[in-house]
């Protein structure tokens, strides 16, 4: 039987140090000849058929423009071994650095949209924005995968999590449970 935990109170402003949603990111976008690469960690799956992922990108990132006025991106998610890069994408700006060429990180080519893949990820989803209507209040882009690209180790890679003030946290172990899933609870 479950025990009650004992809380103790803490400050409002990191609780994103529990709730942040899934693993950080890496957004690639492209735009007349610009192209740039973003660390994210807010995002969201909102939707599974279509297949919608909402992000939230500041206007205070160069990606925001670009993915902006290109009404597309990639979503890639890197492993673990990639956090320097991750941290140090995440603290420079594109206006001023290629960020591929910085990071030693490979463009690949993306079959849908114009926006680059980035190779050394394990996952790479080509995104179209769907829905705009939340990005001038909120900077909320919520985009459609048009396309996704797995490698087939994928379910054996670490994720990065973000936990605020420079600290991530790794996936770690799988429970399986599917003899308990019912498919009424995607409802």
């Amino acid at each position: 039987m479950p025990h009650p935990t004992k809380k103790e109170d803490f400050p409002v402003s990191n609780v994103r140090h529990f709730l942040e949603p899934g693993p950080v990111v890496l957004v690639s976008s492209h735009w007349r000849k610009q192209t740039n690469i973003m660390t994210l960690g807010w995002h969201m799956v909102m939707a599974f058929s279509p297949s919608l992922i909402g992000c939230v990108i500041d206007t205070g990132n160069h990606s925001h423009a670009l993915v902006h006025n290109s009404g597309e991106c990639v979503i890639n998610i890197p492993p673990a071994s990639l956090v320097d890069a991750v941290v140090g994408i995440g603290n420079c700006s594109g206006r001023e650095v290629d960020k591929f060429d910085a990071f030693g990180l490979s463009p690949g080519e993306s079959e849908k949209i114009d926006a680059p893949r980035i190779e050394e990820c394990y996952a790479s989803f080509e995104c179209r924005l769907h829905d705009d209507a939340m990005i001038e209040r909120y900077n909320l882009f919520i985009f459609e995968v048009v396309k996704a690209h797995v490698a087939p180790s994928a379910d054996e890679q670490t994720s990065l999590h973000y936990r605020g003030m420079g600290e991530f946290m790794l996936s770690g172990n799988a429970i399986d449970r599917q003899a308990l899933f019912k498919s009424s609870m995607l409802v």
